[in-house]
């Protein structure tokens, strides 16, 4: 499949060709990561999620967090937070100090701890409360453009996309991501397109992009055809896998050619990608140890007996992963089916949430500060 398109899908001043989005996953989209996708494709490359509240109170965690490659432009960060103050703190601190050049919000995260305190993707529920956070956002952002990211809503019965898709639109916001799941769904079952496409339909007068279940560059063609969504955002489909983004290049440019690295260059990327963590993380150990999260994606797929796998996964120095590295079988073609679910997956048997937190979803309560976590997702 093919597909050749002009002209990008803008986000404020901001042009993205190819109308990709890496979507920011906490422990991943770090700097050195996400200057692996760039190598490999352009699109906009969004920094792991961070809290509102670390950023304001610039919490030496958040911060460095926060930092970008020299290289990259444009800067995206994602931020999450419950409080409309706070947020729109965090938006203008963002905008006086040119820490980026653009701000995405998370409507998206499903995790439990998030969601029983009223955060993450039960947020949207409250509309009001939704309202409140977009406003302050674009009204402290100056002149970055706002996007924000969310689900189809907390189960089938609790569906929240357009309303929170119109809110959205009314209170100034760039551009808006479905991950077309529900929080109940969490990472399991199969995405729902006819979701985006709905949303599209909704909200014509900002782009739309559509996430979920993009395993390869084709499946991200089949979306935009199906949906008509303007662009598409990719999360677990390049886990091990950077040079999903040049495939994705290829295909919207109307190129057949799909990259097939051999296991030695898959070998290659790996000891940049741990070089680069100890580069941000100053402390080789907790960069190598870091990565080994990283090892099973890398080599999906790939022949490697299981006692190499195991020391490469329990690697505790740079020196001792490259010397795993060195024993991979180097001339070891790209294996076939490799674009598969990759990451976490499985379905919530229900979505925890405040008490009474269904009862009115027009009241405008404020979570308390719990709500806030860093562990990401959506």
């Amino acid at each position: 499949m093919t597909c050749a398109t002009t002209g990008g899908v803008k986000i404020g001043p901001i042009e993205v060709w190819p109308p990709v989005v890496l979507a920011p996953m906490a422990g991943i989209t770090n700097a050195p990561f996400r200057v692996l996708c760039r190598e490999q494709g352009a699109g906009l490359f969004v920094c792991e999620m961070i809290t509102t509240r670390g950023l304001v109170e610039r919490n030496p965690k958040t911060m460095r967090m926060i930092r970008f490659d020299e290289s990259e432009r444009p800067r995206s960060i994602q931020l999450y937070g419950v409080d409309p103050v706070t947020v729109g703190r965090a938006a203008r601190m963002i905008a006086e100090e040119d820490l980026a050049d653009h701000i995405d919000l998370n409507f998206g995260c499903p995790v439990p701890k998030v969601t029983r305190r009223g955060g993450g993707s039960a947020l949207p529920y409250k509309r009001n409360l939704l309202r409140r956070i977009l406003r302050e956002a674009v009204a402290n952002a100056g002149p970055l453009p706002v996007t924000m990211k969310m689900r189809k809503g907390i189960d089938d019965d609790h569906l929240t996309y357009l309303d929170a898709g119109r809110i959205a639109v009314e209170e100034g916001v760039a551009a808006i991501a479905l991950h077309a799941r529900t929080a109940k769904q969490h990472y399991g079952g199969v995405a729902d397109w006819e979701a985006i496409a709905r949303l599209k339909e909704a909200v014509p007068e900002i782009p739309v992009l559509g996430n979920g279940d993009i395993w390869s560059a084709d499946d991200a063609l089949r979306m935009v055809a199906r949906t008509g969504c303007d662009g598409v955002v990719v999360g677990r489909g390049c886990l091990g896998r950077p040079w999903l983004f040049k495939d994705l290049e290829n295909a919207f440019n109307g190129s057949p050619e799909r990259a097939r690295p051999t296991l030695g260059e898959v070998a290659e990327a790996m000891a940049r990608h741990a070089e680069g963590l100890t580069a941000c993380f100053d402390i080789e150990r907790y960069a190598v140890a870091d990565f080994r999260k990283h090892v099973g994606w890398y080599l999906k797929g790939f022949t490697v007996g299981s006692e190499l796998r195991r020391e490469l996964a329990t690697a505790e120095s740079l020196d001792g992963l490259r010397a795993g590295l060195a024993k991979l079988e180097h001339d070891q073609p790209w294996p076939p089916n490799t674009d598969t679910p990759r990451g976490k997956s499985g379905e919530r048997s229900k979505v925890l949430l405040p008490d009474g937190w269904l009862d009115d979803p027009w009241d405008c309560p404020i979570p308390d500060g719990d709500a806030e976590s860093d562990i990401s997702g959506g």
